[in-house]
């Protein structure tokens, strides 16, 4: 499903009812100097990730100061994040001129502890080739050295090396739980596009071998991925960055499934195999 980029005045674009995606919730706040900004969501692990621009977070009285700190967009410095507990209450406060808040959250009972990740802790990836076009970095916040800390969410961001190119590609699906073989992950992204009036494809086959479906990207749009194989492409010339959420059904690490007719594609991508073990 495609969501086109609209004002969603700080309200969840992923709610927790989601009929596509009930694992997953996201919201994006946008805030100016000195704006608050309070939330929970119960049943719901979430994590905090300012865009662009410095907040303050308050998570049931532990504080994480200056979190942030990216400048016009999401290419402009590293990630950070805070960790936020299934139903705990979370406060947050603007530092700078504006910032955009990015909540990424997926379905969880158990109540852990909060923490930050500040942008020395990231797990870092990256893989492919300019001669494959699937040349990708992957900034993981939320990613295998949080592994033990959290229940279900993964949170990345996905960045293409250069301009154009394929991403998620050779083909992949994770919407049944079927270990050792695959795992039911609902999957939420939220695009951007440097220059930002660059656009890109999101593909969705649900079954190998038939027609699927295509949807256009514009700078802002969501994607919600329920089941079927979804690479995605970005047009020569313009750079393309995703926001991505992962909630699992019974288990955090994601085992995916790669379509049958592209799987020979793995052996010609440098270092795709790191990349698929960094989903934990």
């Amino acid at each position: 499903m495609h969501i086109a980029p609209y004002d969603n005045r700080n309200k969840p674009i992923v709610d927790t009812d989601n009929t596509t995606v009930p694992l997953n919730y996201f919201n994006i706040v946008k805030l100016e100097r000195d704006q608050a900004f309070d939330y929970q969501v119960p049943g719901f692990e979430t994590c905090i990730v300012p865009a662009t621009g410095t907040i303050d977070v308050e998570i049931e009285g532990e504080s994480y100061t200056s979190l942030g700190g990216r400048g016009v967009d999401v290419w402009d410095g590293e990630p950070e994040g805070v960790y936020v507990p299934s139903g705990a209450k979370a406060h947050m406060v603007c530092l700078s001129d504006a910032a955009e808040v990015f909540v990424a959250g997926a379905k969880f009972d158990a109540v852990l502890e909060p923490f930050a990740v500040r942008a020395d802790a990231l797990d870092l990836v990256q893989y492919g080739s300019d001669d494959t076009k699937t040349h990708r970095k992957i900034k993981h916040i939320l990613g295998q050295k949080q592994h033990g800390k959290v229940g279900r969410l993964l949170v990345s961001e996905l960045y293409t090396v250069g301009k154009g190119g394929w991403s998620g590609f050779p083909s992949h699906k994770h919407d049944t739980d079927r270990l050792p073989d695959e795992t039911r992950h609902d999957e939420t992204y939220n695009f951007r596009f440097r220059p930002n009036h660059g656009s890109g494809v999101q593909m969705l086959q649900r079954e190998d071998g038939k027609p699927g479906d295509a949807y256009h990207l514009v700078d802002g749009s969501t994607i919600c991925l329920d089941r079927g194989y979804h690479p995605c492409a970005v047009l020569p010339g313009y750079e393309m960055y995703y926001f991505t959420i992962l909630g699992g059904l019974s288990q955090r690490s994601l085992v995916q499934y790669f379509q049958p007719s592209h799987s020979d594609q793995l052996e010609t991508i440098p270092g795709i195999k790191d990349m698929i073990a960094k989903f934990k």
